[in-house]
């Protein structure tokens, strides 16, 4: 059992953040790796990247947003409580090595996958710029540990609520424009990863993107998170989660989101009218 030690919600409560006890995978995992768990045994097996490991103390600490039945579920789990299961670490890490200047560009939960990768790439001498943004405010998250782990620290929202008022493509540009980026990456919704792979492809400058794709087993074997990145087919479980955000199909991508979206509504549904009548009784 992996037992939830800590609890934190965060983005007007609709982002929680949990620090579990996994000492296990605390000691093997590295930046964009991922895990897969499990509340109970009827549950939706849910993959989720770190947003951070701590191997002394045997936690990782995962931050997910509640859209679904599942989700929704796992926010009902209160410290103490635990996973039923906890598979990782999975997924390819990210190559992280010194190449100069990187920009690491978050929009929303994307942010929790950056922040390991952003540190890993400070620690090994990069100059890091980091770019977070949401729709307003009270979305952000991580604010203080994205500072932390980057160079020079950016904010932004939609509505102008906080930071620079625009995207995180704005921004983008203006430091592209103004000095030699060797690498970026792009970790959010898929919209913004395109529009940040349309962007940067004009400057040719090398982009990684975070997939996440409908998932199964996690090992490549049920070919559920299948991507098309440059006219190959590829399993974002075992030959991501990470890819040349030039090369992604990002339109076969939504489409293959979007593909259970009526029976996730049906669940969601479901899941609140039983809550309902539980809080009647």
């Amino acid at each position: 059992m992996f037992t939830i030690l800590s609890k934190r919600e965060m983005a007007q409560g609709t982002v929680v953040e949990n620090v579990i006890s996994a000492p296990r995978i605390a000691k093997k995992a590295m930046p964009g790796q991922f895990v897969i768990l499990r509340v109970n045994e009827t549950g939706e097996r849910i993959p989720l990247t770190m947003a951070d490991t701590d191997p002394e103390k045997g936690t990782i600490t995962i931050i997910y947003q509640v859209v679904g039945k599942s989700t929704a579920l796992m926010k009902t789990l209160e410290v103490g409580d635990s996973f039923l299961d906890v598979a990782g670490p999975l997924g390819k890490p990210t190559h992280i090595e010194k190449v100069g200047t990187v920009v690491c560009v978050g929009g929303g939960t994307g942010v929790a996958v950056l922040h390991p990768i952003t540190r890993a790439f400070k620690e090994a001498g990069n100059k890091v710029i980091a770019i977070c943004g949401s729709r307003t405010k009270d979305l952000l998250i991580l604010e203080d540990e994205m500072a932390k782990a980057s160079t020079e620290f950016n904010l932004c929202t939609d509505d102008g609520t906080c930071g620079y008022h625009g995207f995180g493509t704005d921004l983008l540009k203006g430091i592209l424009d103004s000095e030699k980026v060797d690498l970026v990456v792009g970790i959010g919704p898929v919209p913004m990863m395109k529009a940040v792979a349309n962007l940067t492809r004009k400057y040719g400058v090398k982009t990684l993107v975070s997939l996440n794709a409908i998932m199964l087993d996690g090992t490549g074997m049920c070919g559920c998170c299948r991507v098309s990145v440059g006219g190959k087919t590829q399993f974002a479980c075992v030959d991501g989660p990470e890819f040349d955000g030039h090369a992604v199909d990002y339109d076969e991508l939504v489409m293959r989101l979007n593909s259970y979206v009526p029976q996730e509504r049906e669940s969601m549904e479901l899941f609140e009218h039983k809550c309902s009548c539980a809080s009647a009784k």
